[in-house]
């Protein structure tokens, strides 16, 4: 395995992967913008801005969550930052039970309406916006997910992808 000169073992990453800039041979860790998630995600139609409503799918007792911010968006001057399927977004509890509401909580994105292309050419939307409550590691607060788990955000988050009913 190839070790960088002088620096330290690649195999060793505390991050599981790494990648090596090819100028000066250092191992440049990933941002940490998504907790729990696994694998690389591809840049999809967001179409939840900062403000939209979306409905809870897990068994919580939350019925709706308000998004209050993204995580891992960077931004730009006067630009609303925006979710698609897989982001992690921080949420309060509009209507549910008392001991939700009021506090915030982090969420992903499980279904969007707006339509996103998939790599291999097809569109896909669903019939409604969709979240679940999760910890920051990414672990569901609750233990059921009602409706379907888009596939990209099912290979983002495994911990989702095995409470998920179904997976389109």
């Amino acid at each position: 395995m190839f070790k960088a000169p002088g620096k330290f073992d690649v195999e060793n990453n505390k991050h599981g992967f790494c990648f090596i800039s090819r100028l000066n041979r250092r191992v440049v860790s990933p941002p940490a913008g998504r907790g729990g998630s696994s694998g690389a995600k591809f840049r999809i139609s967001l179409g939840l801005p900062v403000g939209a409503v979306i409905n809870c799918a897990d068994n919580t007792g939350a019925k709706n969550l308000y998004i209050i911010s993204v995580k891992g968006i960077k931004g730009r001057l006067n630009r609303l930052p925006a979710a698609g399927v897989g982001d992690m977004v921080m949420a309060t509890v509009k209507k549910g039970k008392p001991e939700l509401r009021k506090k915030v909580h982090p969420a992903v994105v499980i279904r969007q309406r707006k339509s996103y292309r998939r790599k291999d050419g097809v569109f896909l939307y669903f019939e409604d916006n969709a979240g679940v409550i999760v910890n920051n590691k990414g672990e569901m607060k609750g233990s059921a997910i009602t409706g379907p788990v888009a596939k990209e955000c099912a290979d983002l988050w495994p911990r989702i992808a095995s409470n998920a009913g179904s997976i389109a």
